[in-house]
């Protein structure tokens, strides 16, 4: 793949750029095609929303521009747009939950965000638009794509928040079990089976899994093809691709395995919690020198949640009466103890321990990075709702510490995969999701998202998998 952006990553931090190069992709040839269809129509009904046949064929033309040096690799048509199309769907949902839970992306954020991607291109923004002018694609969809990521990332962090917990246990077992700065580059291939899947789904899943082993090895098919073709993770059109990952950013179940594999091996399959994957290793390297120094709080924190049964006009209210309690004399410990909404420290004062400064998103790390030691914050905004935050005092983490921080985050990384896959599943089994026909009509032969996925017709060597005759399960966030 050669991308418009240079540096777009594949992590939360690059999530922006990797979404300015899927934005950004399609043909010119395409964009003409398109301006000659006279009539928008939605091909899918997303709860209240709609996925239009222009954003799926932009969303396709992408891919195929992505594709376009190794066109071997993607799947036929039909399921090539079923793909996409559920990654839309995906998408929708995920901004819909962000919005509705009270997450907010300005024009200012994107204009910051845009701004930080040209910088990252060595790009002015004028340079920018005529890039993504050259493709087709209007600014405003490209803005417009932008805060949505933005929204994504923002559900991501807020998910996060009161549910992921790393233990000093799990910290200490990680480091012992570290034997070295080994990183791996990861590919995987998902064949995703339904939350309380019955015996037939599971022995469906696994035939169809071992079929598509058994053309991996024998030459017929390479991994990333395949993935493309038949995985279920929203990867899938990455070939794939997970990166590289240290083995505590692995889950238990092929760390292990994965520490005595050859460059280019496949292994599997393997039952996840997902459903069955295939994992290959790309490439191994030794990672760069230890840890940097860095700065670590301690800070308590009130908080009032936004969501759908926390309005934004009451947190504001509520976190603005605290707030005139506090400038009166009111103690800290004791109101964080009665009002605040984070249960997981409310118990102790809003106590959050010692962090480093991006643990809780930029934006609470700000806040308390600018505070002196017992300071206390006016109410600001975070993805999960109100809050007001007392410093309680700063240090460098140098060394152990700060490898085990380092530890902390990446099992917390982890953690926030496998949880947020779950939620994406259950997100999109519960959705109202309506596939519409050519002409606009209902579709009466798709099949629920739920549903298991088929297996391939693997009996002759020299055949390609068939398609799968139903609509795939939701993918989950990593293919875990």
């Amino acid at each position: 793949m050669t991308p418009m952006f240079r540096n777009a990553g594949r992590r939360a931090a690059g999530g922006l750029a990797a979404l300015a190069l899927l934005a950004s992709l399609a043909a010119p040839l395409v964009a003409f095609a398109q301006a000659l269809t006279p009539i928008d129509r939605p091909v899918a009904v997303v709860e209240e929303d709609v996925v239009l046949q222009s954003e799926l064929d932009a969303a396709m033309n992408n891919i195929r521009g992505q594709y376009a040096g190794r066109p071997d690799q993607l799947p036929p048509e039909d399921v090539l747009r079923r793909q996409v199309l559920e990654r839309l769907i995906l998408n929708k949902l995920q901004v819909a939950r962000a919005e509705s839970s009270g997450i907010k992306a300005t024009d200012q954020d994107v204009d910051a965000a845009i701004g930080r991607i040209a910088q990252g291109n060595n790009l002015t923004e004028d340079q920018l638009r005529t890039q993504v002018a050259q493709t087709g694609q209007s600014w405003d969809s490209f803005r417009r794509s932008i805060r949505e990521e933005m929204l994504i990332q923002q559900l991501r962090q807020s998910y996060a928040q009161g549910r992921i917990q790393v233990s000093d246990s799990e910290v200490e077992a990680a480091l012992a079990a570290q034997a070295n700065n080994t990183q791996y580059h990861l590919a995987n291939l998902l064949v995703a089976l339904p939350d309380g899947a019955t015996a037939a789904q599971i022995e469906t899943g696994q035939k169809k899994i071992e079929g598509i082993k058994a053309l991996i090895d024998k030459g017929e098919m390479d991994f990333s093809a395949a993935s493309v073709r038949y995985s279920d993770a929203q990867n899938a059109l990455e070939g794939g691709d997970l990166g590289w990952r240290g083995l505590d950013e692995i889950p238990p179940t092929f760390a292990n395995v994965i520490r005595t594999m050859q460059a280019g091996q496949v292994i599997g399959p393997i039952r996840g919690p997902s459903g069955f994957q295939l994992v290959k290793l790309v490439e191994m390297r030794e990672a760069g020198a230890d840890s940097q120094p860095i700065t670590e709080f301690h800070a308590r924190h009130i908080l009032m949640r936004v969501d759908a049964s926390h309005p934004e006009a009451a947190a504001r209210a509520k976190i603005d009466t605290i707030a005139a309690r506090l400038a009166g004399g009111a103690d800290f410990e004791a109101l964080a103890k009665s009002d605040s909404e984070d249960e997981n420290t409310k118990t102790e004062g809003g106590d959050l321990g010692w962090f480093p400064s991006d643990r809780f998103g930029t934006n609470f790390g700000s806040q308390v990075a600018a505070l002196a030691d017992n300071g206390i914050s006016k109410p600001f905004r975070s993805d999960a709702g109100w809050h007001i935050v007392q410093r309680l005092g700063a240090r460098q983490a140098e060394g152990d510490t700060s490898k085990r921080t380092a530890m902390r985050e990446a099992i917390g990384r982890r953690k926030l995969e496998d949880e947020y896959s779950r939620f994406l599943r259950e997100m999109r089994g519960e959705a109202f999701v309506e596939y519409r026909d050519a002409a606009g009509k209902p579709e009466t032969t798709a099949a629920p998202a739920t549903t298991a996925p088929t297996a391939p017709d693997v009996t002759a060597p020299a055949q390609e998998p068939a398609a799968p005759a139903e609509q795939p399960t939701p993918p989950p966030a990593n293919g875990g």
